[in-house]
């Protein structure tokens, strides 16, 4: 196919509608030279917002414009035209690689992929259309009583430990802002694959061509259940309130797990285990280092959610604030990316920044507190919010064992939570920094001290109260995070403003852990894979599913290799 870039139109023209996708395919031709009684199929494939001459502001499209099966004639227009900005590229459309045969694959012992975040779902999707059937565990709960226990929460402060913002169908992402970019490489078109699975299962069309594609908690809920029905159709099992409590290992090699349902235990044989528990499921991983599976300290960092109004952000990079004149430009809630340095190295930067989205309680154990952002696809709540994190390493707990990491997270997040009572703490940010550089005992409230209109008002997604978050960190931790807040107002004025507030603690960004595996996917014991972003592979919803699918392509050529030689 052909795809040519920089097609640019003022902001504003709907191309979703007749007379805009006229406009656009009027561009194409005069790009390509094509009169316009001759038939052309093309699509778009990448979108951007060019801001640099803000107000003016423009969309920038790629288009992939295709004759049929003629590449010939591809090929030949693109060297004749000798456009930098048209190319002929063969698309990348993936292809499981391992072939089973069904009747095969059933008289043997079913994998088991434990968690069904990303990176379960994925390898599940993969292993079931290859007729694998395979089992899939998850401690927490179906989509419906997830939400519900998840309200609860926010609501009344009543905490279930196993249906929450960590645990249940979809994973944390389901309770997050879905964000679907990713820094993974991929030439085997998986990450199209992910997209366009989406997008079957209910997404929207766009976040196959966004520059940043976001999927929204509201959307990816029911694309989530309709992936896990796809998952079931194919004769696969995806059962709920169910924990895998214990590894079978005999002879170096998986034999199966034990599983808790509730108020029972069973076992499960299975010489094929897809370990995808999440970055929470911290008992879990204590009971596999338990068990000597080989893991390491991973870096990771730890913050607080910023919250601006959406505005201040619209402004900085449209230069537009009026939300009247957004929507006739078509311009949505805009994002930013900021990172610095601080001055003993430390590296201090933006983490799932939500447009128009919520901060919310994302606590998974009784006595700990942890925040998280959230938006709908709509991202329409009117202010902005995201983590700034500090990179943390083993010089900030002093210890060099596996789990130090794990138990610093488990400090702060207990602190955090008796810092407001298990309510989420928040204070302004120009409160915090004073505060730190003058002591605990300069604090103020927020404005009128009301928890609920608080929580509305700074769009909370839970019960908050005024506290000194600047108290939360450990000081070189909370110094660090300054100085990122200092260099982020120069990037966008007003950063550090009156409309600025902080709460904490920002814990979950990432694994403390990784499981060690080698090149075909699997620990040092045979048949256990390691997968996502609990085991430390993985940091987001695509590159968690991307993940799951190499790990599904591991396990399949294993088994397969495994039925031609029984």
């Amino acid at each position: 196919m052909i795809v040519v870039h920089q097609c640019k139109l003022p902001c504003g023209v709907d191309i979703h509608t007749k007379e805009g996708a006229s406009l656009l395919e009027g561009k194409l031709r005069k790009t390509l030279r094509i009169r316009g009684e001759e038939p052309l199929s093309w699509k778009i494939v990448r979108h951007s917002v060019d801001a640099r001459k803000k107000p003016d502001l423009f969309d920038i499209y790629s288009c992939a414009v295709s004759f049929g099966k003629d590449r010939v004639r591809e090929q030949n227009l693109v060297k004749k035209l000798r456009d930098r900005n048209v190319l002929y590229e063969e698309p990348a459309e993936y292809h499981f690689p391992v072939e089973l045969h069904a009747t095969d694959a059933a008289t043997k012992q079913r994998p088991v992929i434990v968690g069904f975040g990303p990176a379960g779902i994925f390898a599940g999707l993969l292993l079931a259309r290859a007729g694998l059937r395979p089992i899939i565990l998850e401690r927490g709960k179906a989509m419906a009583e997830r939400v519900a226990d998840v309200e609860r929460l926010w609501q009344e402060g009543i905490l279930d430990p196993s249906s929450n913002c960590q645990f249940g169908e979809g994973g944390a992402g389901t309770f997050s802002d879905g964000k679907l970019n990713t820094n993974v490489k991929d030439r085997q078109g998986r990450t199209d694959f992910v997209l366009r699975t989406f997008i079957e299962a209910g997404a929207t069309e766009d976040i196959s061509y966004e520059f940043h594609p976001h999927i929204g908690t509201d959307v990816l809920r029911n694309v989530v259940v309709n992936l896990r029905n796809e998952i079931i159709s194919l004769g696969g099992e995806v059962r709920f309130q169910s924990e895998m409590t214990d590894l079978h290992i005999e002879g170096g090699r998986v034999a199966g797990v034990t599983v808790r349902q509730e108020t029972t235990c069973y076992d499960i044989p299975t010489d094929t285990v897809i370990l995808a528990p999440g970055h929470s499921a911290r008992n879990t991983i204590r009971r596999l280092y338990e068990q000597k599976i080989p893991m390491e300290q991973k870096a990771f960092a730890v913050g607080l959610r910023v919250s601006h109004p959406q505005s201040l952000i619209n402004h900085q990079q449209y230069g537009i604030s009026d939300e009247r004149e957004l929507a006739r430009l078509h311009l949505p809630a805009v994002s930013y990316k900021l990172t610095a340095h601080a001055k003993d190295g430390r590296g201090v930067y933006s983490f799932c920044m939500c447009p128009g989205g919520y901060i919310v309680n994302a606590s998974s154990e009784p006595g700990r507190l942890a925040v998280n952002g959230m938006s709908d696809y709509l991202r329409d709540s009117r202010r902005a919010n995201s983590a700034v994190v500090v990179t943390v390493d083993s010089g900030i707990f002093q210890s060099e064992e596996v789990l130090a990491g794990m138990e610093f997270q488990e400090q702060i997040e207990e602190k955090a939570f008796r810092l407001a009572d298990g309510r989420v703490p928040v204070e302004r940010y120009r409160d915090f920094e004073q505060g730190f550089a003058e002591g605990a005992g300069v604090y103020e409230a927020t404005p009128d001290g009301n928890d609920l209109s608080d929580a509305e008002r700074l769009c909370i997604k839970g019960q908050c109260h005024a506290a000194p978050v600047h108290t939360l960190m450990p000081e070189e931790l909370t110094q660090d995070f300054i100085e990122g807040m200092q260099a982020f107002e120069h990037r966008i004025p007003g950063y550090t403003g009156d409309g600025a507030y902080v709460c904490g603690i920002e814990s979950r960004t990432s694994s403390p852990v990784r499981i060690l595996r080698g090149e075909d996917f699997q620990s040092e014991i045979e048949g256990l894979y390691p997968c996502g972003e609990g085991a430390g592979y993985a940091g987001g919803i695509t590159s968690a599913a991307i993940d799951g699918m190499k790990v599904a392509e591991a396990a399949a050529a294993h088994i397969a290799a495994k039925l031609g030689t029984d």
